[in-house]
């Protein structure tokens, strides 16, 4: 089984308590990631870490180097990968706190640079994206979730916006239309890309507000940080656990 990668999102630039054993800045032929590329070791079991908006969460959705961060753990020998993404809840059981595995996306963003195969390389490349979260790895992320007596929500739909503002009320109505259960910035190009590399992908989505018009008031970011907190220990455990079983 290959070497898995985790790209942390919102609140994850690393893995607390887990030991570093290397770090490396590095290019690619899409320029650099979004920061140094780290291989971390638990219970003897080696797993590639990169957080997706840099160490200090500088980067936001619509700017990170999807390209670079695919290519530089596709390089270092990633074959399985588990995305982090801190998401608005839309469907009724999607309220904050809330663990889900989505099987679906909806894509709404523009403007990104979404594949590999842009004209540049003289290929044409039409990749099947009918799943695109890997069913066999969103398997072992429900296993893994069982196993600790953690509530998974498995399947839905996720429904990537532009950011970095939130969406409102009216857009989410919008995505519920759609058939959207959750609401975030960050899976697409991302899953897109790891498709075009062969790189099994699933997300591991952790809902930290009730989407625009789905509570009353506004969204707050003090509500946000705080249940980004809160969801931290439930998705430690669960990346520790398909990491140590490989």
């Amino acid at each position: 089984m290959g070497l898995l990668g985790i790209i942390g999102g919102s609140g994850f630039s690393t893995l607390p308590e887990v030991e570093v054993i290397h770090r490396e800045w590095v290019q690619t032929a899409y320029g650099a990631p979004s920061a140094e590329l780290l291989t971390l070791s638990h219970q003897g079991r080696q797993f590639c870490f990169l957080p997706r908006h840099g160490a200090g969460h500088s980067i936001p959705p619509h700017a990170i180097n999807y390209r670079a961060n695919i290519q530089a753990l596709a390089d270092r020998g990633v074959t399985r990968l588990i995305a982090l993404g801190a998401v608005g809840g839309i469907a009724p059981d999607c309220g904050p706190l809330r663990l889900c595995v989505p099987d679906q996306l909806i894509d709404y963003t523009w403007g990104r640079l979404g594949t590999f195969h842009d004209g540049t390389d003289g290929d044409v490349v039409h990749v099947d994206f009918t799943a695109p979260f890997t069913p066999a790895l969103r398997e072992t992320l429900l296993s893994a979730g069982a196993h600790l007596a953690l509530d998974l929500r498995a399947g839905g739909t996720y429904g990537v916006t532009q950011g970095p503002r939130l969406e409102t009320a009216a857009e989410i109505r919008r995505l519920e239309r759609d058939g959207c259960d959750l609401v975030g910035m960050t899976a697409m190009p991302e899953a897109a890309l790891a498709r075009e590399r062969g790189l099994d992908y699933a997300l591991l989505a952790f809902v930290v507000n009730w989407a625009a018009g789905k509570a009353a008031g506004e969204v707050g970011m003090a509500e946000i940080e705080s249940n980004l907190a809160r969801c931290g220990d439930a998705v430690r455990r669960l990346l520790l656990a398909v990491a140590t079983d490989g």
